[in-house]
Parts: structure tokens; C-alpha cells; sequence
């Protein structure tokens, strides 16, 4: 394995490779290809998935399949401007580390941290949808000891080095590809009759239609059912991030940026389709048993519970695995740019930051605490507030492509090996959807919608202040420059 250089900015290298104790020679081109290409499908397919289509496909019939494909665009059109830039600058601080160069260090800086605060509750969510599972398994453990022991697993992993958080990762999205490609196959056969062995009344092409029609509960229910899904979404940008640390970052890039719309078809609508099919939307059994067990329920197979629990399982380790990963990597860029403590950049003569690792789980282990001990007051204000922290970066990605691609089309234009579509009419109306989103969450008391905006929007306002504060106190400083990458990318695109 090739260590990558320094991803410091010259001049601000805290340590030399491989002394004892001291900082190692920076990130590390850890990740192998099979890693990218695994983390690039798994990042798309979250626990929200399989755990939260229930209550949109409640909402919005099999109408639900237009707030997937909604959504779903969105996202593959973010993924694309997001692509460009980072196809151009391959960093481990992905759209902060864009957006501090596009639009100015107050807006990598906010973002940033916003970014790093969705993650880190997000490990206290997992951690405890994962501990409600194995309690359910092995009583005998305590649900607070199953999260406790779920998180250091998961910590140690991150701490030995990036190959070890891959290889996890490689395994977990690996499970998770199969058990949906294998429930999409099962159910189509079901839904036409062909699947051997099962005599399934309720399946077919007419639950679409039938029960109410294809918008059981009008129109409306569409962007009802956007504002239920949209946070499943939260990963695809994950790629980006780990492509830093792979041996050839360009190219990672390109490939995850260039397979989003297959992955969103595939794995979203796909399997949401079979569902819809199989079962009528208003079964009961889709909010009881949940979307997924209530489908294979439906067809007569055995323990569908636990298959579909060991899925979710799985779904939420990776989860947690790739969210320490995530917020620990943020954390390490804001520390590179000065945005964050200097230990936050320092990493081991392995490449891990581990100050980055280890401050990121001990807030996850906080949230996990105000979980068990304040579940309805602070650790639910802890979940609302960082809600719609998947809305406001897309939404920078999309201003920052606006600006970056004049910038890399002066200084660097033979980098633009993706290119966004229709710029900038397109990138446009992508943050014009996203606004319009954003003031529709802003109508919805039924699903908290207007509590999630408006706590997110306290949240970014105080961070920003924090952000401005500090640009004032510091003089202001001029935006990063672009990180070095390794090997034949290691040229950089000079400030202007």
C-alpha cells in the first residue's frame, strides 16, 4: 500500500510519518477499488429504507412512488454537481472543503459542522435501533449495554485504519445489496405469478390502481410523502468523502458519480414497487410489521421477522460505521482549514485521525445517554434540530457548483471530467426544488415537519453566527486552497 501525502496545506504539516506517538504523514490512500465501489452502493441504501417506507407508503399510497422518484432526482442531480467539483478536487472534506473555496470560509465552516452534528446523532440513533434488536435477541444484555458495545466495536475499527473501516463497509453494503436484489427478484416473480410454491391472492400490477386509485389521498400526498423519504437519502454523498483516501481518487469519483442513477432506480424504486405490488397500501400489516416483513409475510416465507431484522441489523452497523467515518473525516478537514481544534487534523503513523474518531463518538455517546435518559425532551431536540441538515447541504453543493465551475474552467478545465447537466439552468432549478421544499416542510404539523425546519434553521443560524464571529476576530483568511491528493492528481488548483 502507497501512503498518500500530507492533505495539509503547505506549511501546516503538525507531524512527520511514522514517528512513535506523533502525527503520521496525513490521510491514506487506504481504500481499494472494490472498497469505493461498495461504499458508493451501500451509502445509497440506509436503515430509513427499510424502516421508514412504512408511514410514507401510509401517506401517500402507491403515489409514494413519485416522492421516491422526486426525490430520488434530486438527489442524482446534487451527485452530479457534487461529482464535478470533487471529481476536480478529490478532499476529505468533500462539499465543506468546496464550498469554503466557491462562496468563502464562513460557508465551509457552517456546513461543516452542520454536517459533523447530523452525523454524530445520527450514531446515537443507529446505535439504538441496533440495541433494540440484539436485546431482542440476547435479553440478557441490557439495551443500553448492546449500544455501548456496538459503538466501541465500531470505534476500534475506525481507529485501526481506513482499510479496516472499507473492509467492514465492503461487508455490510455487500449484505445489504444482496438481501434487496434478492427481495426485488422473490417479489416480481410473486407479483406475475412465476415464483414457484407461493400462492399470493394480494399480489399483482393492480394494487397500483385498485384501493383507491393510484393517489388514494390526492396530489398533496406526494410532497407529504417527499418530506417522509427525503432523509433516507442522507449517504450517497459518502463517495465523495472516501474518495479521498482511495488509491485513485479521480476515478472513484467518476464511477460513483456516473452509477447514482442506476443505484437510486434500482434500490429505491425498485424495491418499493415490489412492495406496493405485493401487499394493497392501506394493509395494516405494512405499519405494523413494517413495509419489508409485512411484503415477505405476504408470501408465505418463514421467519420473515428476523431475516428482515438481521437486514436492518446490518443496515444500521453500516450505518454507524460509515457515520463515524463521515463525521470523523469532516472533522479532520475543518481541523486542516483551522475551522475546528489542530488536534482534529493530527493523524497516527496509520493515517487515522484519531482526536477526529474519538472527539465524534464521545458526542455520539452523549446523544446516546440524552436517549435513554431524556428521550422526549433533549435528545428529541437533538433529532429535530439536525433534521433538515440534508436539505441545507444540498443546497450549498448547488451553490457552490455554480461558482466552482468557473473556477476549475480558468485555472484547471482539463479537471472537468464530469460535467453537471444543462449548467447552470439545471443546477437552478435544483435549488429552487429544494427551496420549495424547505417552505413546504414549513406547512406540515401532522409529521413535524415545521418543528424539524424551524429547530434546523435555529441551529444553522447559531453556527453561522459562530462562523462570522470568527472570520471577524481572525481578520478573515483567504479560502482553502485545494488539498494535494496522491499520485499523478497531486497537482493543486491554485487559490485565485
Amino acid at each position: 500500500m502507497t501512503s498518500q501525502p500530507t492533505m495539509n496545506k503547505a506549511g501546516n504539516d503538525p507531524g512527520g510519518p511514522g514517528e512513535p506517538g506523533a502525527q503520521g504523514s496525513g490521510l491514506q490512500a487506504g481504500l481499494k477499488n472494490r472498497h469505493l465501489s461498495m461504499i458508493a452502493i451501500g451509502g445509497v441504501i440506509g436503515a430509513g429504507l427499510f424502516v421508514g417506507s412504512s408511514s410514507g407508503i401510509a401517506t401517500a399510497g402507491p403515489g409514494i412512488l413519485l416522492s421516491y422518484a422526486l426525490v430520488g432526482t434530486l438527489v442524482v442531480l446534487v451527485m452530479r454537481m457534487l461529482g464535478e467539483m470533487s471529481a476536480a478536487n478529490p478532499t476529505s472534506g468533500s462539499f465543506s472543503a468546496h464550498a469554503d473555496r466557491a462562496l468563502g470560509p464562513w460557508a465551509g465552516f457552517s456546513i461543516g459542522w452542520l454536517y459533523w452534528f447530523f452525523w454524530v446523532v445520527v450514531l446515537a440513533v443507529e446505535a439504538t435501533a441496533g440495541a433494540v434488536i440484539l436485546e431482542g435477541w440476547i435479553p440478557a444484555v441490557p439495551q443500553w449495554g448492546w449500544a455501548l458495545i456496538v459503538m466501541l466495536v465500531l470505534t476500534a475499527t475506525n481507529l485501526v485504519s481506513v482499510g479496516s473501516y472499507g473492509e467492514f463497509e465492503f461487508w455490510f453494503a455487500g449484505i445489504k445489496v444482496v438481501a434487496i436484489a434478492a427481495f426485488i427478484v422473490i417479489g416480481g416473480l410473486a407479483v406475475f405469478g412465476l415464483l414457484p410454491g407461493v400462492d399470493s391472492e394480494q399480489a399483482g400490477l393492480s394494487n397500483l390502481t385498485e384501493h383507491g386509485g393510484f393517489l388514494p389521498n390526492g396530489a398533496g400526498a406526494i410532497l407529504t410523502g417527499v418530506l417522509l423519504v427525503v432523509f433516507s437519502f442522507m449517504g450517497s454523498e459518502i463517495a465523495t468523502l472516501a474518495a479521498g483516501e482511495s488509491e485513485n481518487p479521480r476515478q472513484a469519483v467518476t464511477k460513483a458519480t456516473n452509477s447514482i442513477i442506476w443505484r437510486v432506480a434500482v434500490f429505491y424504486l425498485g424495491s418499493i414497487a415490489v412492495v406496493v405490488c405485493l401487499l394493497p397500501w392501506d394493509s395494516k400489516s405494512i405499519t405494523k410489521d413494517g413495509s419489508y416483513v409485512a411484503a415477505l409475510d405476504s408470501l408465505g416465507i418463514a421467519h420473515a421477522g428476523q431475516i428482515m431484522n438481521f437486514i436492518v441489523l446490518t443496515s444500521v452497523l453500516s450505518c454507524l460505521n460509515s457515520g463515524l467515518y463521515t463525521a470523523s473525516r469532516m472533522a479532520f478537514s475543518l481541523g486542516q482549514r483551522g475551522d475546528a481544534p489542530k488536534a482534529f487534523a493530527r493523524t497516527t503513523s496509520n493515517g487515522v485521525p484519531r482526536t477526529a474518531i474519538l472527539a465524534s463518538v464521545a458526542f455520539g455517546f452523549v446523544a446516546v445517554f440524552f436517549n435513554y435518559k431524556f428521550p422526549d425532551s433533549v435528545f428529541l431536540f437533538l433529532v429535530n434540530s439536525s433534521g433538515a441538515v440534508a436539505l441545507f447541504v444540498w443546497l450549498v453543493i448547488c451553490f457552490s457548483q455554480l461558482r466552482m465551475r468557473k473556477i476549475i474552467k480558468a485555472e484547471a478545465p482539463e479537471k472537468l471530467v464530469v460535467k453537471m447537466w444543462l449548467y447552470p439552468y439545471l443546477t437552478w432549478a435544483t435549488a429552487g426544488l429544494i427551496v420549495f421544499i424547505l417552505g413546504y416542510m414549513l406547512t406540515d404539523t401532522e409529521h413535524d415537519g415545521r418543528q424539524t425546519i424551524l429547530l434546523s434553521l435555529l441551529v444553522a443560524a447559531v453556527v453561522l453566527v459562530i462562523a462570522f464571529v470568527k472570520h471577524k476576530v481572525r481578520g478573515g483568511r483567504p479560502a482553502a486552497d485545494a488539498p494535494q491528493v496522491q499520485g499523478e492528481e497531486r497537482s493543486e488548483v491554485s487559490a485565485g
